[in-house]
């Protein structure tokens, strides 16, 4: 298994930057260089998580591991970080971020699908740290149970949540404890020196303006949040839907994903997630609609983060896209733009590369 980066940053020159953008990406980011030792100020036009980053479902779950890859590489070595990460975020905050993880059941809904899963299940084996793997059981225990035609789940011991609020909560209440200036409510503007710009959707847009082609779009998403108590409970993973129950007695269900909108208000497809999540899990059919979340969501033409140097801007950095991955990548984007921005470069698959 290959670690995308090593204790890199330390000793070189400090240094003053900007952090555009006061979402998931942004904030850990700022985190992350302030544990180095960088003077930073976080500036966010509306408020904290006002974009993609303030829904509900938080289910930080891994690629499939065969066919094996870069990306999939990139991303363990991040979800492997993420305990210690947000530990010092509630060391520093006194804030909990509902992190933990609990695994993840997906029902198998056939015979000839489970004879499959031996393949994926060997590969778990091969590509994930020992005492964490893939397995197929029949006696899930679980309160929340999906269905299963085969009576069979398969259960991963890797897959875990944050509760997306929470989370932002935690960094910025550490940022503030650190003295990290958080100035919201207002345009960036232009800033001076070193900046990062992590501005989600919009920003991507700016980007395909400024370099005269298509970098990525906003995609519409949508999640409920029920009052059900099931903390500790592996989340589920079924019919394209993640249910994830959280500490705090709340259980999340998402995400649409909509090419085409007309506003990034909450609609009746919120409405189709509850009824498919009732079919899933029936045990959800009585639990109250606690909060109905939209946004807008960055996803760059790869589908894979977008990171590096804005070109023509000297001491310009981007950090985008991460499009439903972008909870779980959080602490390995934040190592590596550290790197870049102290160091000049990063470790990073090429294919994460703005060019």
């Amino acid at each position: 298994m290959r670690s995308w980066w090593t204790a890199r940053g330390k000793g070189c020159a400090l240094a003053s930057i900007t952090i555009v953008g006061g979402g998931i990406f942004g904030l850990c980011c700022a985190w992350e260089l302030t544990r180095r030792g960088a003077t930073v100020r976080v500036v966010e036009a509306r408020h904290i998580g006002a974009g993609s980053s303030g829904g509900t479902v938080g289910a930080l779950a891994p690629h499939v591991p065969d066919n094996w890859n870069e990306k999939k590489a990139f991303q363990l070595d991040s979800l492997l970080m993420a305990p210690g990460f947000w530990e010092g975020v509630e060391a520093a905050s006194g804030i909990p971020t509902g992190y933990g993880r609990h695994g993840r059941l997906q029902p198998v809904p056939d015979m000839a699908t489970a004879d499959k899963l031996a393949e994926r299940i060997a590969a778990a084996g091969q590509q994930w740290p020992a005492g964490i793997g893939m397995r197929l059981i029949r006696d899930a225990g679980a309160v929340l149970l999906p269905q299963s035609p085969t009576g069979l789940w398969l259960h991963d011991d890797l897959t875990a949540r944050i509760a997306p609020r929470a989370a932002l909560a935690s960094v910025t209440a550490a940022l503030r404890v650190r003295g990290v200036p958080i100035d919201l409510g207002q345009p960036a503007g232009q800033p001076d020196g070193t900046v990062i710009w992590a501005t989600g959707a919009e920003g991507l847009a700016d980007l395909s303006a400024d370099l005269g082609r298509k970098i990525g779009q906003g995609v519409k998403g949508q999640s409920v949040l029920l009052g059900f108590d099931a903390p500790g409970q592996p989340q589920i993973f079924a019919d394209g839907l993640h249910i994830v129950p959280h500490a705090d007695g709340t259980v999340a269900i998402g995400s649409t994903s909509e090419n085409s909108f007309e506003h990034a208000l909450p609609d009746d497809q919120a409405q189709d997630l509850l009824a498919r999540a009732h079919a899933i899990c029936p045990a959800l059919a009585d639990a109250p609609v606690l909060d109905i979340w939209a946004g807008i969501r960055p996803r760059a033409q790869s589908r894979a983060p977008l990171l590096g140097a804005w070109p023509g801007r000297p001491g310009h950095y981007v950090a985008n896209g991460g499009f439903k991955i972008g909870f779980g990548m959080a602490p390995g984007i934040a190592h590596v733009m550290a790197d870049l921005v102290l160091t000049g470069s990063a470790d990073m698959p090429d294919g994460f590369r703005l060019t």
